[in-house]
């Protein structure tokens, strides 16, 4: 007998794990994940070419079917007197300030954004017993002579904040998009703390929806004691960006400890169960091939889906050390909110060093300042269309 051949019958029979480990790889990575996943939007598998287009179509039409009933429920005369009677009146001290930047949107304004974002604010906000979660108030950093329609409307429900007319004047220099940015947002910080001087604040930005324990999670998170020690707590991260395969070193651990686990536990349980008459064994080689096998199973399927299980409980969100993208979504424990205004105050952003990379190298460089993010997001991204950059003529999920 030829030596291939005998090699052959030697390892590919099913007997041989080398040839179990083979077919299941084959059937999980070419047969089973593909036909599961490839309509899954940030798995490996999805097809962005059949149905990227239809699924950011659905979104956007749901997106302005929200936006649409919001306008409607803010008009109606019932909601207003309701709403004014509770939103208006701003405690002093709160245990928690909510506050929401806005500004007009030349494109995408039937979908109102803030609309959208404030009556699911008004609507969780009494979820806390006997007094409301937070007190809520809308910063309009609008400088333009076109009004905010949004936010006037809300004038009659909520407290709107504004630059006085000469603050407006002065702010009309010619600057570049991210440093208007950039000043809107420490205006709205300052004004914030100005006004009721809160014990924690909250800074969304106007499509930024907030999910139905969002204050449940922010509780618990004040209640940890590495609230007392960070400059702020990132919200929100793109989920395109929440993978394994990432320079966020804690990632890697994370993803080295779920293959462990998952080969572990499926290691101890073929002895009692074990349909298929695997060979394998709690051994360095097997235990070596399916923490890959795992840790390339979840990668594939998308960290994201699997961050969803977090939410069963707050004590579940994991706290980490923040990254670099994006700031819809920030909690600033204590005071934290004007120390943040002076280390803005003091770099002029540009574009590739934006706000939320002012904030990330500010706290990995600044003694004793850290920063965190919170997964999975207590917030959606509702905005398909900036206030700030250019925008495609139908925005896309990916």
């Amino acid at each position: 007998m030829p030596r291939w051949r005998a090699l052959f019958s030697q390892y590919l029979r099913w007997s041989s794990t080398v040839t179990q480990a083979l077919v299941l790889s084959v059937i999980t990575f070419c047969i089973v994940l593909p036909l599961c996943c490839h309509q899954v939007l940030y798995s490996y598998f999805f097809i962005r070419s059949m149905y990227l287009d239809s699924m950011s179509e659905e979104v956007l039409r749901e997106s302005l079917n929200r936006g649409q009933d919001s306008l409607r429920f803010w008009q109606s005369a019932s909601t207003a007197a309701a709403a004014s009677s509770r939103f208006n009146d701003i405690a002093r001290h709160p245990e928690l300030l909510v506050t929401v930047v806005t500004a007009r949107r030349n494109e995408g304004r039937d979908f109102h954004y803030l609309l959208q974002v404030m009556r699911q604010l008004s609507r969780i906000v009494g979820g806390c017993g006997d007094r409301r979660c937070a007190e809520v108030l809308v910063c309009d950093v609008e400088s333009s002579p076109q009004e905010n329609q949004d936010a006037k409307l809300l004038e009659a429900h909520f407290r709107v904040i504004r630059r006085s007319p000469e603050e407006q004047e002065t702010n009309r220099e010619r600057i570049n998009t991210f440093e208007r940015e950039k000043r809107d947002y420490v205006f709205c910080l300052r004004k914030g703390w100005q006004l009721v001087k809160p014990k924690n604040m909250v800074v969304l930005e106007d499509d930024a929806l907030p999910r139905e324990d969002f204050f449940t999670v922010i509780k618990d998170l004040l209640s940890r004691r590495f609230a007392l020690h960070t400059l702020y707590v990132k919200l929100y991260h793109p989920e395109r960006l929440q993978r394994y395969w990432n320079p966020e070193p804690y990632r890697i651990l994370e993803w080295v400890g779920l293959g462990l686990v998952g080969a572990t536990a499926l290691l101890l349980t073929f002895p009692y169960w074990n349909p298929c008459s695997f060979s394998f064994t709690l051994s360095v080689g097997h235990l070596l091939f399916f923490t890959l096998y795992f840790m390339a199973a979840a990668e594939l399927l998308g960290r994201h889906y699997l961050l969803e299980v977090r939410r069963l409980s707050p004590q579940l969100y994991a706290v980490s050390p923040a990254t670099e993208c994006c700031t819809p979504a920030m909690l600033y424990p204590g005071n934290a909110s004007l120390r943040v205004a002076n280390y803005l105050d003091g770099s002029f952003c540009i574009k590739g060093n934006a706000k939320d990379m002012v904030l990330y190298h500010m706290a990995r460089t600044i003694p004793g300042e850290r920063s965190h993010s919170v997964e999975p997001n207590l917030i959606s991204h509702i905005g398909a269309y900036s206030s700030v950059r250019a925008n495609p003529s139908r925005p896309k999920l990916l």
